[in-house]
């Protein structure tokens, strides 16, 4: 029997991650003397990527942007991708438990991987998984299964050993695509609907990690 393999959504499940987008969204909306965005209203628009959260962000004040300013603020973002954001508490210690416990652990984010793969690096984290499956790795994002298979193949992984953990609907829906348990991180920026669908709720990792173990024994 293959070993079981637990893949994790990053913003929102692994990361607080919104106090470096929002800033950077908001240097973003400086440049057209637009007031910034509160936290309060960044989080919900995250989930489909950095650059949809841009455009989200620029048609809440009414605006627009060019490709150029896309890509000025992905580069922006890139070079402030860890200033404020940290792991959620326990997500380390419950990864270094997963791992000791034999689970294989893969990223799968609608997150762009430069971006990506620059937060694991600051964090320390960027030897923790055997693979990590971007935004833009497999010509497909998160509700898609394809991105959600390819990232189980690329860690060795089989749909039937594996689950898939995340705080949008797009992982959970991703997760019954590919047919495979979907755990939704209530801890994160979704809304409490976008968990339909999921085989369980956790309301923290040590919980979710509990979890998975009932689920793929």
């Amino acid at each position: 029997m293959s070993s079981r393999l637990f893949v994790f959504d990053l913003d929102g499940t692994l990361v607080d991650s919104v106090p470096d987008l929002m800033a950077a969204v908001n240097r973003s909306l400086a440049t057209h003397r637009a007031p910034p965005l509160p936290r309060d209203a960044i989080a919900p628009m995250m989930g489909d990527g950095a650059r949809t959260l841009m455009e989200r962000g620029f048609a809440a004040r009414g605006l627009t942007p060019t490709a150029a300013e896309v890509e000025a603020y992905l580069a922006d973002y890139l070079a402030h991708v860890a200033v404020e954001t940290r792991f959620y508490p326990g997500v380390p210690e419950g990864l270094r438990r997963l791992a000791s416990e034999g689970w294989g652990l893969a990223v799968c984010t609608n997150k762009p991987a430069a971006p990506t793969r620059a937060l694991l690096a600051a964090l320390g984290a960027e030897d923790w998984f055997a693979a990590v499956g971007a935004g833009d790795s497999f010509g497909a994002k998160k509700p898609d299964p394809a991105h959600l298979l390819g990232t189980v193949a690329a860690a060795g992984g089989t749909p039937a050993r594996a689950i898939m953990m995340g705080d949008h609907a797009n992982d959970i829906r991703a997760a019954q695509g590919a047919g495979m348990p979907g755990i939704f991180a209530a801890w994160g920026y979704g809304a409490p609907q976008m968990a339909a669908g999921a085989a369980a709720l956790a309301q923290n990792f040590a919980e979710a990690a509990q979890i998975a173990a009932r689920l793929l024994p």
